[in-house]
């Protein structure tokens, strides 16, 4: 896939369940380059595949986001076979967060990872996201964190990616990037886009100094937390039809 070369149409030569799926996927993938959240070819989202034994898709290495499509999405198993009869890589790194999750959590039907430049920022501050927004009021529940451990090469670092994120949708990759889990892709989406955007609104806040942060009261935290318990699932069913209809507009092609 390096040369940009896209493979056949795998509209109905693949069931219309994993189709779905598969356009969605891609939808993501045009949806982070469209934000510009993309990091060239190295970073990845993927989506578990409804398939007896775990198996999901995921970028075909060297394609751009801006560019995916649902056919050029990869078939891969929980050993790192590619499950396609196509000459095309996988990044190794990608295998090993996105394996690690789709195996301890059947809950987790998307995956989002990114490396923006708020997100990285956020994750290498010492005290992590702070309670300074709305935004970050409404993930901090759902926020776990992971120590940076170098390159994700190193198949035994999924245990501990595990551990850490724990029944948590949303984590800071220490020194990484931000990741995100979701029942689907619309309320992977709406948490990606409040954690990206709750880290940008902090590193403008920082701008001023630490000192001049003002955290929002306890009481207000808590308020909160009860009330958007539920935002990002029903949240994400609300938004994700227009979303799909503004990349239609914006970045029309994926679903092929």
């Amino acid at each position: 896939m390096a040369d940009g070369a896209q493979p056949i149409s795998l509209k109905g030569r693949v069931s219309e369940a994993e189709w779905r799926v598969r356009v969605e996927l891609a939808a993501l993938y045009r949806l982070v380059a469209l934000h510009g959240w993309d990091d060239l070819v190295f970073t990845h989202i993927s989506a578990r595949l409804p398939t007896p034994q775990p198996q999901f898709l995921i970028n075909p290495y060297g394609m751009f986001f801006g560019e995916m499509t649902a056919s050029a999405l990869v078939r891969v198993d929980m050993e790192a076979n590619i499950l396609e009869d196509r000459q095309v890589l996988i990044n190794p790194a990608g295998f090993t967060i996105h394996s690690a999750i789709h195996g301890a959590r059947e809950d987790a039907h998307f995956v989002i990872h990114l490396h923006t430049a708020d997100g990285v920022a956020v994750s290498a501050q010492a005290e992590g996201l702070l309670p300074i927004s709305q935004h970050a009021l409404t993930v901090l529940p759902q926020l776990a964190y992971h120590d940076y451990e170098g390159i994700a090469l190193d198949l035994d670092e999924r245990r501990r990616i595990v551990a850490d994120l724990g029944a948590s949708n949303l984590m800071l990759l220490r020194n990484h990037g931000t990741l995100v889990v979701g029942a689907s892709a619309g309320m992977a989406w709406l948490a990606a886009f409040y954690l990206e955007r709750a880290c940008s609104i902090q590193i403008k806040a920082l701008s001023g100094g630490r000192e001049h942060l003002l955290m929002a009261p306890e009481a207000a935290r808590a308020e909160v937390r009860e009330k958007t318990a539920m935002a990002l699932p029903g949240g994400g069913m609300l938004v994700w039809p227009g979303t799909l209809r503004d990349l239609d507009r914006k970045s029309p092609g994926y679903d092929v």
